[in-house]
C-alpha cells in the first residue's frame, strides 16, 4: 500500500484538501500525521484532526496518527476512549517513545498500532506477548530523519526488516517529498538517508526492493509531474520519463515501453520497438551517448534498425546508432530501477510544460 503524509502544523486550507484528495484518486491509500512535532501548538490538534479525520473517511483513505508520551491527553483524547479516535476516521496510532508496552497491549485490542521498526528490541516483543498483545493488530512502522546524515543505511534497514518478518511483523517505511518539506530543516523526511535528495519514485521503487509492504511520502507534498509519475507508477506498474528532442525521430519513441526480459546492462532495451512499422531510419546525430540518452539504431545496424534504447551508463558513440533525445536530469535517477519487463512511458517534455 501507498501513503502520504498531511501535518496538522496549519488549518486544513484548500490546498491541503485538495492535495489530500487528488492523492486519493492517484492511487494512494492512507495518511500519515503527527501529533508530537515540538514546533506545533498541540491546542490546536484536535479540531485539525477532526478536519483530517473527515477528509480521510470522505476519501476512504486510512489514517495513521503519530503519538508519544502525552500527547494524546494533551491534544484532548485518551487511551481510555480510542472509539472516539476510530469515530473520527482514525484508523491507528503509531506509538513512539514514552509508551509503556502494557498501554500498548491494551490499545491493540481496539485500534491498529504500528510499533517503532527501528527501533523495538525484543525485550519489547517478549512483554507485548506477556500482556497479550493483539498481534494481528500490530505493524512495524520505520522512522524519517529530518536531519541530514541521519538516515538509516540499506544494510541496517534490509536486517532490520529481516527481524520484523520474522516476528510476523508488516513493514513500512517512508521515501521523501519534493514539495511543501517539512519546517523548520526543510531537506527531506526519508526512512533512509540515500534517498534523501532522490527522486520520490526512484527512493519508492528503491524501497520496494527491501521487504517492505507499505511506503508512504514522509513530506507534506509532491511537485504536480512528480506525483503524476507516481500515480503512473501505482496504476499503471509504468515509470513515466520526460525526454528532449534532439533530432526529428525522436517522435518515433515517444509512447509505451517495456524493458526487455533479458535486461542489458548497459542499455534499456524497448521489447516492443522493433515491432513498430517505421521508415529507413538514416544515420544522424551519432555522436557520444551519454547517460538517459535516448538512441534508435539506424539503417547500417542491417535487422537492428528501429531497436529503441535508453543508456544507461556513458557509451562511445557509435555510427550505426542515432541520439534522437535526452531523458531530462530530473528522471536519470529513474533509470536506475527499471528492471527486467518494467513498463516505461517516454513523454515529450514540453507537453509537460
Amino acid at each position: 500500500m501507498y501513503g502520504f503524509s498531511i501535518f496538522m502544523n496549519t488549518d486544513l486550507n484548500e490546498t491541503k484538501r485538495s492535495y489530500l484528495t487528488k492523492m486519493a484518486n492517484r492511487g494512494f491509500e492512507g495518511i500519515f500525521t503527527s501529533m508530537h512535532i515540538p514546533e506545533d501548538d498541540v491546542k490546536l490538534y484536535k479540531k485539525r484532526l477532526i478536519d483530517l479525520g473527515g477528509l480521510a473517511k470522505a476519501n476512504h483513505l486510512k489514517l495513521m496518527v503519530d503519538i508519544s508520551g502525552d500527547a494524546l491527553s494533551r491534544s484532548g483524547f485518551s487511551f481510555d476512549n480510542l472509539a472516539e479516535l476510530k469515530a473520527l476516521g482514525v484508523t491507528g496510532l503509531r506509538m513512539d517513545y514514552h509508551i509503556s508496552n502494557a498501554t500498548i497491549s491494551k490499545a491493540s485490542q481496539d485500534i491498529t498500532i504500528s510499533l517503532n521498526a527501528s527501533t523495538i528490541t525484543q525485550q519489547d516483543i517478549d512483554e507485548l506477548q506477556a500482556n497479550h498483545a493483539n498481534f494481528d493488530q500490530l505493524e512495524a512502522w520505520h522512522n524519517y530523519y529530518p536531519r541530514p546524515e541521519t538516515g538509516m543505511s540499506h544494510d541496517d534497514f534490509i536486517e532490520k526488516n529481516k527481524c520484523l518478518r520474522q516476528h510476523g511483523f508488516k513493514v513500512m517505511a517512508f521515501v521523501p517529498g519534493d514539495a511543501d518539506l517539512r519546517h523548520p530543516l526543510y531537506l527531506g523526511l526519508p526512512t533512509l538517508e540515500a534517498h534523501r535528495f532522490l527522486h520520490p519514485l526512484a527512493a519508492l521503487m528503491d524501497m520496494e526492493r527491501m521487504s517492505v509492504d507499505d511506503i508512504y511520502i514522509g513530506d507534506g507534498g509532491l511537485k504536480e509531474m512528480t506525483a503524476r509519475q507516481l500515480s503512473h507508477y501505482i496504476k499503471e506498474q509504468t515509470v513515466l520519463l520526460r525526454g528532449r528532442a534532439e533530432t526529428a525521430d525522436f517522435s518515433y519513441v515517444l509512447g509505451n515501453h517495456a524493458n526487455r526480459q533479458d535486461a542489458a546492462r548497459d542499455v534499456i532495451r524497448s521489447a516492443t520497438a522493433r515491432f513498430k512499422a517505421i521508415p529507413e531510419i538514416r544515420p544522424e546525430n551519432t555522436s557520444a551517448r551519454h547517460k538517459g540518452a535516448i538512441t534508435i539504431d539506424n539503417c547500417d545496424y542491417g535487422r537492428y534498425m528501429g531497436e529503441i534504447q535508453i543508456v544507461k551508463k556513458d557509451l562511445q558513440a557509435d555510427s550505426k546508432v542515432n541520439r534522437v533525445g535526452q531523458i531530462i536530469a530530473e528522471d536519470i535517477a529513474l533509470l536506475d530501477y527499471i528492471g527486467a519487463g518494467q513498463k516505461f512511458r517516454i513523454e515529450n517534455e514540453k507537453q509537460n510544460d
